[in-house]
């Protein structure tokens, strides 16, 4: 038995070396299969990671701006107006304006620093300005450091929107070197210390973030680098497991190897998730600055940047509209940070930490209120560039949109609706206006009902109304068209019309009354209906058809005798276009919003360069203007002359039957506004054009300030006696009519006894030359 003893401590050592064997290459093949793992894995994980990086990271929403304000000594802007605009913009008031952004303003006086902004031609950089005004003028333009008078100067333009799809996150890219260092050092010192000195994942930061959150009694910070933060919003999802956190560190460690520290900063800067705005999430810094504090991320006060970065822990739970108290705590915990990493002095702490969160309302960012101007944009955008046109990223959409005349617009809009009905005890009563720059083309401001606000229905573009009295304008340039002058005579006389069928159409005037005869200025200042009827039948319903074609009108016209009194259906959209080929003496040019488009890169895809077309005789055209300052001085929209005495000012009223509309189209030297008022159901409103929607027109132009239109005179129009027969008469003829009139039209001058001082036909005229009557005592028609 002994003997065994050896044989069998052999065999067992044997044994044992086999095992060893066994698992020490069981060990080396799983080892094998590990490596292997991680070797694919990490190329996979490699080709991921290169691929977003190297490639487009997001997708951008198109950024959509207003007109620059462009500044010039004599413009019609009041300081009131002007501090309007800087708050549209963001700028802070401050007692002494040190940086970008800030104003201050005391008497007549007001001193800025406009900010940097690349343009649609170039860039500019901030530039100090003082400003003086004189009432709705500004006066002068100085450098406020030099005292340097200037000539001219633009400010930044206000964001108006951001357009975005549905796969489009919401987020406004920061290059690194546009934001602030203060902020950068907020950030790492909460958020990564040891950022520039780890390889992506670093055992430093996990074993302080441990003692901190221990000692605290509660998470303040965390063990992730920006590196592990960024990998994690950047690829992975919010599943919380061991194997994500595994996919995490090596991601991090390939993104640190790949790329710079920069890249990496920034990115993350832009990629970080910081709030939801409505249906939409808010990501980066940039985006999250003016969604908490309506200002770009270089214009943040120190605890201000210490709340955003605070809110990286938690964007929900740190919400500052729904947990101030919590945020606050928050922010001041970061400032602490600050303080005891020597990143911000005890004093500027102390200050820094008595003050309250200074957020924006929630819900008012800088842009999104101007809901029926956006939708015509839209539009716009889609008929010129396709439906996929906003797919493309990073787009910078520069429009026509002026704030000045949208506030005031608006304003106009609201407070007379609620006026009127006040007074005329007109319950329910909508309106609409369209502005735009007769002399450009462009579409100033659009308010689309009376919540401007709203963005439901469209009333400015899709609110299709009988326009009345609005039509005449195309009858009486028809008429001047075949050869009638301002001063041919025009019967006004009851008058039956009948059709084929037998059926019989008695026109009337507002007032039912009759005056005989009457020179063709005054019928069309008085909105006199059997005048222009009996005009249009002699020219010829198609010929008027024509003419409405050649001013813009697009929508389907009934060629009946019933449109010379404004049966044609239009929106106030489209009564400004055919109003802006009249107050351009003729040139037809489509209505736009867009000026230019910038792609990602800045480059340009698109400038506005569109070239007017000739559709009317440019004398005819002035003939029409001079007829419709006659309106807005003597005729129905004479309250205008009274509300601005010395301004002279163009326009026509429209009414329709059982006044159920109240329209009102016109300009002065600069502008082109239409306006309509009614009901949304269709039932009467009460109001003529005169009581109705002049009164918004009035009430705009004493918001905006008044340019007294200046009437070109083009070649071949002289000045001329007419006698009352409408004929050429020598100067100073009794009772004669001095009117402009086509040149090629003016033969040889009658003798004054051929009727240059006839009496009129109708008694009442005769009565108001006799005693020079004005137009007070001219009844108000629609």
């Amino acid at each position: 038995m002994a003997a065994r003893k050896p044989r069998a401590k052999k065999k067992q050592a044997w044994y044992q070396q086999v095992n060893w064997r066994r698992w020490g290459w069981l060990a080396f093949k799983l080892g094998l299969v590990l490596f292997a793992g991680l070797l694919v894995t990490g190329i996979y994980l490699d080709s991921l990671i290169r691929d977003k990086f190297d490639g487009q990271k997001w997708q951008l929403p198109a950024l959509v701006y207003s007109r620059p304000l462009e500044l010039y000594p004599g413009q019609r802007l009041s300081q009131k107006q002007m501090l309007h605009e800087l708050k549209l913009l963001n700028y802070r008031p401050s007692s002494k304006p040190t940086s970008a952004g800030q104003y201050a303003s005391g008497g007549n006086k007001l001193v800025l620093i406009r900010r940097a902004f690349t343009f649609s031609d170039g860039g500019e950089q901030t530039r100090p300005l003082l400003l003086t005004f004189d009432g709705q003028r500004l006066k002068r333009i100085q450098n406020a450091d030099t005292l340097k008078d200037l000539g001219y100067v633009r400010m930044d333009p206000v964001l108006l929107d951001r357009l975005t799809g549905e796969e489009i996150e919401d987020r406004l890219l920061l290059r690194l070197d546009e934001v602030p260092q203060s902020f950068i050092d907020t950030l790492l010192t909460v958020e990564d210390r040891d950022f520039y000195n780890h390889g992506g994942v670093s055992l430093l930061s996990i074993g302080r973030a441990f003692f901190a959150n221990l000692k605290a009694g509660r998470a303040v910070q965390g063990g992730s680098t920006l590196t592990q933060q960024l990998a994690k919003n950047f690829f992975l999802t919010r599943e919380r497991s061991l194997w994500r956190k595994v996919q995490e560190a090596y991601m991090a460690v390939i993104m640190d190897y790949r790329y710079s520290k920069a890249q990496i900063l920034e990115t993350y800067i832009n990629e970080i998730y910081l709030g939801q705005n409505k249906a939409q999430g808010v990501y980066g810094f940039g985006l999250a600055s003016y969604f908490y504090f309506g200002l770009p991320l270089n214009e943040l006060d120190q605890d201000q940047m210490a709340l955003l970065v605070g809110m990286v822990r938690g964007p929900s739970y740190y919400d500052p509209w729904r947990y101030p108290e919590r945020a606050k705590e928050r922010r001041d915990l970061v400032l602490r940070l600050l303080l005891d990493n020597l990143k911000i002095e005890p004093p500027d702490y102390q200050v820094y930490l008595a003050r309250p969160l200074t957020l924006l309302e929630r819900g008012q960012m800088s842009y999104g209120r101007t809901p029926a101007f956006m939708s015509l944009l839209k539009r716009e955008l889609k008929d010129k560039f396709g439906d996929s046109f906003l797919s493309q990223s990073g787009l910078k959409i520069f429009t026509s949109l002026d704030p000045v005349a949208q506030l005031a617009a608006e304003q106009a809009v609201t407070s007379q609706l609620d006026r009127i009905e006040k007074e005329r005890k007109r319950p329910d009563l909508q309106g609409a206006m369209v502005i735009s720059n007769w002399r450009t083309g462009e579409i100033s401001a659009v308010v689309g009902g009376r919540d401007a606000r709203y963005a439901g229905f469209n009333r400015a573009l899709d609110a299709r109304r009988p326009i009345g009295s609005l039509v005449k304008p195309a009858v009486y340039l028809t008429g001047l068209q075949k050869g009638y002058n301002l001063a041919t005579p025009l019967r006004d006389a009851p008058l039956t019309l009948r059709n084929q069928g037998g059926q019989t159409w008695k026109p009337q005037n507002y007032d039912k009354g009759y005056r005989g005869q009457v020179p063709l200025y005054q019928a069309m200042a008085e909105s006199l209906n059997l005048p222009t009827v009996r005009l249009g039948m002699d020219v010829g319903v198609g010929k008027v058809v024509d003419t409405l074609r050649a001013l813009g009108v697009t929508q389907p016209i009934q060629a009946f005798p019933s449109l010379f009194l404004g049966t044609v259906a239009l929106s106030p959209f489209e009564v400004n276009q055919m109003y802006l080929t009249l107050a351009s003496e003729g040139l037809y040019q489509p209505l736009t919003t867009v000026r230019a488009v910038l792609g990602s890169g800045n480059q340009s895809l698109y400038q506005k360069d569109v070239k007017a077309e000739r559709r009317v005789d440019a004398r005819v055209s002035y003939l029409t203007l001079f007829t419709m300052t006659k309106v807005a001085s003597q005729g129905t929209a004479r309250s205008l002359a009274a509300r601005f005495p010395g301004a002279i000012l163009a326009g026509k009223t429209g009414t329709t039957d059982n006044l159920r509309d109240s329209w009102f189209s016109g300009l002065d030297n600069d502008e082109l506004v239409s306006v309509w008022v009614g009901r949304d159901d269709n039932q009467p409103a009460g109001l003529t054009g005169a009581n109705g929607a002049l009164q918004l027109f009035g009430d705009y132009l004493d918001r905006r300030g008044v340019n007294s239109l200046q009437l070109a005179v083009p070649k071949g129009i002289v000045w001329a006696n007419f006698s009352r027969g409408g004929k050429p008469v020598a100067s100073g003829c009794a009772g004669s009519l001095a009117l402009p009139a086509r040149l090629d039209q003016i033969g040889p001058t009658e003798a004054c006894s051929s009727g240059g001082d006839a009496r009129p036909d109708n008694p009442v005229d005769w009565f108001k030359q006799l005693f020079s009557l004005n137009e007070e005592a001219i009844p108000e028609r629609g």
